[in-house]
């Protein structure tokens, strides 16, 4: 079975749980557990998470595209935003890692969206945005 959904929101606090819960409702057809719903949940919330506070940091002036497409009983779910992007990768997926000192950011968004998923890529543009792409077998 193959099935597409994306949903286009404004980067804002409030549609985060908004956010994941419809990546979750997607995923139901196929019968997953509900830790792995929940793992799904989580990763999704960090990642949109993320794409407020440090893709438009707190403005409040963006949006974030949500695709994702089940194949077979593996989800990818591509959580983009157009915000400032990210200039080093590398840095930014180590543990701990935080532009945001300030506001005291574990710097762990990324180390949970990996332990949740079975796989995190992220590709990502200074001045155009970042886009993360979480997968996760259901079955």
């Amino acid at each position: 079975m193959n099935n597409n959904m994306s949903l286009k929101f404004d980067a804002r606090p409030e549609n985060e749980s908004f956010a994941r819960s419809v990546v979750a409702a997607f995923c139901v057809s196929a019968n997953p557990t509900v830790e792995i719903i929940n793992d799904i949940k989580t990763a999704v919330s960090e990642a949109v998470t993320n794409c407020i506070v440090h893709g438009y940091e707190n403005t409040m002036n963006g949006e974030i595209l949500i695709e994702a497409n089940m194949l077979s009983n593996v989800l990818k779910v591509k959580i983009s935003d157009y915000g400032k992007g990210i200039i080093n990768i590398e840095e930014a997926l180590t543990d701990f890692y935080t532009t945001r000192e300030e506001e005291e950011r574990s710097g762990l968004g990324f180390t949970i969206m990996k332990s949740f998923m079975d796989s995190l890529e992220v590709e990502s543009t200074p001045g155009s945005g970042t886009t993360v792409v979480l997968t996760k077998r259901l079955a």
